[in-house]
């Protein structure tokens, strides 16, 4: 069984246990978080377009850093910026159809 489900502006293929890093979520570690689901297909292969994702919040981090480095030849100009996306890594529980 596995499910489509839609956070942070990206779309997820989530299956019970797997862990995955979504855009930062207001939620403390430890806390359960309700996702919505876009679609579920379950082992039958039957597909359902409602239900709910129960994902546990592990930790909150920052990923690796990427460097931005803008530069125009004979012109002395450059600029070099970093930047560092903050993410929530989540671990799958449940999912469950309405």
């Amino acid at each position: 069984m596995y499910a489509v489900i839609k956070t942070g502006g990206k779309q997820y293929r989530v299956e019970p246990g797997t862990q995955l890093k979504v855009e930062k979520l207001n939620a403390n570690p430890g806390e359960t978080v309700e996702i919505p689901a876009i679609m579920i297909k379950d082992d039958s292969g039957d597909i359902t377009f409602s239900g709910k994702v129960e994902a546990e919040v592990v930790e909150h981090g920052k990923h690796k850093k990427v460097i931005v480095f803008k530069f125009k030849r004979k012109k002395r100009y450059s600029r070099k910026r970093g930047h560092r996306q903050p993410y929530t890594l989540l671990k799958i529980k449940d999912i469950k159809v309405s």
